[in-house]
Formats: structure tokens, sequence, C-alpha cells
């Protein structure tokens, strides 16, 4: 064999086993355990690869020496410091002068970091599509939501596309954060800071800083959307110095189990009719459709000065201690 290739083999982390036609060994090169065992073993009984395996390798070893086609598979072995590793087996026949089958060479190649890339990308592959299906969803329940109480195309559009843009803000956090979630305090401001410039002065959050499952960004950047929007057109945001206190705290539910509710306070100006605010501006939205994806409970409350909202939900939405 020429140096020079077999320097390559090994630097390539490349086996090359050659087997005369009885499949004994003649010669091999750069055999690691377990695979010295696994190729030289003519019977395929061997305790290091899974007798599945083990007779698929020796029956395309014999294929190869009956046709003189090449043959090759894939093979798994358990690992026990490096769980499962998979390899690339050619096999290819030795050919004499006069064209008879004298042999096999065997070449291993082992793909394990690639197999592991695979269906890392398979796994987010999935990830995304479930997402995609959850996000569309939830733009399907807006679109509808929104047309239902818009009295014309025009009143519709400018709903519609507010509430996109919601989204698309609380999902920015989301991606930013590899699909893991999005922070409380982060979210309120950032949906806040879309219609006011002095978020520092417009919001005050107090309490907890909660970091939100990525689908309770989604929703309560939607709630937070419709009260900033409410605030900027007829409550506290509408002034020079007025502002919003949103505080979020940890509850105890019914059976003991730890809950988050999130309190938004406003002070507001005279209204003579709080059934027409409340339906201007997604009470929908606000107590119906953001508790029930986060299997929570909403309450609205508009006073004669003040507003107030109350949204509860189960731990499942979110994490208070995060490293």
């Amino acid at each position: 064999m020429d140096a020079a290739l077999l320097h390559v083999s090994r630097n390539a982390g490349i086996a090359v086993l050659y087997q005369d036609h009885t499949l004994q060994t003649v010669w091999s090169h750069n055999l690691q355990p377990p695979w010295a065992e696994v190729l030289e073993e003519q019977s395929g009984t061997v305790n290091s690869l899974p007798q599945q395996q083990a007779d698929r390798l020796v029956a395309a070893k014999k294929n190869v020496l009956a046709t003189g086609n090449s043959d090759g598979l894939e093979v798994s072995i358990a690992d026990n410091s490096a769980g499962m590793r998979w390899y690339d087996v050619c096999i290819d026949a030795d050919h004499s002068s006069s064209g008879q089958v004298q042999g096999v060479v065997v070449t291993v190649i082992e793909t394990t970091e690639q197999k592991r890339r695979e269906q890392t990308l398979k796994a987010l592959l999935r990830e995304v599509s479930h997402r995609s299906k959850n996000l569309l969803a939830i733009i399907q329940s807006i679109a509808s939501q929104t047309g239902h109480y818009s009295g014309s195309i025009d009143v519709f559009l400018e709903r519609f596309r507010g509430r996109l843009q919601s989204l698309a803000s609380s999902q920015d956090l989301v991606t930013s954060s590899n699909w893991r979630g999005a922070g409380f305090r982060e979210l309120v401001i950032g949906q806040v800071k879309r219609y006011s410039n002095d978020t520092e002065h417009a919001v005050h959050i107090l309490g907890e800083d909660p970091y939100l499952t990525p689908n309770a960004a989604l929703h309560i950047g939607l709630a937070v959307h419709e009260l900033a929007v409410n605030s900027v057109s007829f409550g506290a945001l509408s002034r020079a110095d007025g502002h919003v206190e949103v505080t979020a705290s940890r509850v105890s539910g019914p059976d003991g189990e730890g809950q988050l509710a999130l309190h938004w306070s406003e002070a507001i100006g005279p209204t003579a009719d709080a059934t027409t605010r409340k339906k201007r501006f997604g009470s929908v939205a606000l107590e119906r459709v953001v508790p029930a994806a986060l299997s929570g409970s909403a309450v609205l409350e508009i006073g004669v000065d003040r507003l107030q909202y109350r949204l509860l939900m189960p731990q499942a939405n979110f994490e208070i201690d995060r490293d």
C-alpha cells in the first residue's frame, strides 16, 4: 500500500480491511475497537454489534464475492461512553488479473457527527412546523375576532395590522432566544414602546420578572398591545403625565399549585358608556382569547376613573427562577 494513502486514511479516520475469498483477513489499516473484532468476524456473531447488523455485514461481503458488485450499508453501534455511533461501510470486490473476484476491500467511515446533525435538524424542522401551525392558528383567531367586532373593512385592516405587528414584536423576542421564550418585563416594554417614546415614565413594572414560554409570550404580548392601544386612545398614555402600572406576582392556586397573576392598572378619564369602550378596545381578546390560550382566567374592569386588567395563569406558562 502506498504510504501516503495510509497516512491520509488515518488522518481522515478511515479504516480499511482486506479479506480473501474465504473472508480471512489478509491485512488491515487503522482499525479501532470495536471494528477490529467486528470486521474480522466471519460468522457475524460478535458482542459489540447487534446480531441483525452483524448478519447483514457478512451477507454483504458474501454478495460482493459472489457478484463482483460493490455493496454498502450503514451500521450503528452502542458506545457506553459516547452513546450510539454510526458508520458507513463500503465493500468493494478485488479482482485478479484474470477478472476473478479474489477478495473484498472493506472501508469504514464514521458518520456519527453527521448523523447527529441530521437528527438535530429534523427535530428543529419538526419544531418549526409545530410552532408555525400554532402561529397560524393564533393569526386565524385574531382575524376572526377582529372581523367580528369591526364595522368596516378600514377599521378591520387598522386593528388587524396593529395586532399582527404586536405578534411580530413578541415573535422577535421568542426567536432571538432560540425559541425558549421571552422575559416579561422586556415583552411589556417592547409592546408599550410602540406607542410611547418614554417607556421609563409611561410604564411602571413591579414585582416578579417571569420568563414566559413562547405561547405565553405571544398571547401576553397581544394582551399588552390591546391595553396599550386603549390607553393611548382613552387612558393614561393619552396624557403627557400619564403612566400605567404592571405587576407580576406569584400566587397559589386552589390545589396549592404555583400560578402567576398579572395586573395592569391605570387612571382613565370619565366615560359615558363603559360597555361600548370595552368592545372597541379588544375585550374579547383580553377576557376570552388570551386566558383560553393560557388555560387561565382574566377579568377586565373599567370604572369611572380607573381601568384594571387581571390575568391568572398556571405554572406551565412561565418560570420565575432562571439562570
